[in-house]
């Protein structure tokens, strides 16, 4: 990326999160991108700026997720400390630098007992239960934000893991898709993966001069 600003980039950073917003900066692995953001913040205008901020300093936007924090439906008696979590995390976790996000949908089968909506609550909800305590074995080593994106975006949620070791986040959604709720009902997108860092960090490795 010869033509990217790097001084742009990092004061589009500075200036998204001096906003209030709080950014997450990756390094990505593989070849679907080179570096990617990601962004939480309760005001649209300030995250729409902050993307035309990095498209302004020569960045080129090869795909993007949009979708909203949410407390799921089925965790009603969840204490009040874990429902703000989910919907104002502070991120990104300290000391877990490896990192994942794919968005997810739950399964429409062409017979009912294969359709997650033509479940009845308790039965979706019984099923989360044991969804999520599957995930409870994986405490200290997965930070997990689930966001919401139906009507939003192409997938129902979007699911951003943050690990110590990238074999953790492998173990952890590989344990999971033996769940009742994943081998039934859910339907996977793409994974991007990568490694968390300060913007200066990430663009030192990333972006060379020509």
């Amino acid at each position: 990326m010869p033509s990217t600003d790097r001084q742009a980039v990092i004061l589009a950073v500075k200036r998204a999160e001096a906003s209030g917003l709080q950014v997450v900066c990756v390094a990505v692995l593989g070849h679907k991108a080179d570096l990617g953001f990601m962004a939480v913040g309760p005001d649209l205008w300030q995250l729409r700026r902050f993307q035309t901020d990095l498209q302004t300093a020569g960045l080129v936007v090869v795909d993007s997720y949009v979708s909203l924090t949410e407390v799921s439906e089925y965790a009603a008696g969840v204490p009040d400390d874990m429902k703000q979590a989910r919907l104002q995390p502070s991120l990104p976790p300290e000391g877990m630098s490896a990192f994942c996000f794919y968005p997810m949908s739950k399964r429409r089968g062409e017979r009912d007992k294969n359709n997650w909506y033509s479940l009845s609550f308790e039965a979706r909800k019984e099923l989360m239960f044991g969804h999520g305590s599957v995930g409870r074995h994986f405490k200290g080593r997965i930070l997990q934000l689930i966001t919401a994106s139906t009507g939003i975006d192409d997938w129902e949620w979007g699911v951003t893991l943050f690990a110590v070791h990238p074999d953790d986040l492998k173990d952890c959604v590989y344990t999971m898709r033996f769940d009742e709720a994943s081998s039934r009902f859910a339907e996977f997108g793409p994974f991007l993966t990568g490694i968390v860092a300060s913007v200066e960090t990430v663009l030192s490795e990333v972006v060379h001069d020509a």
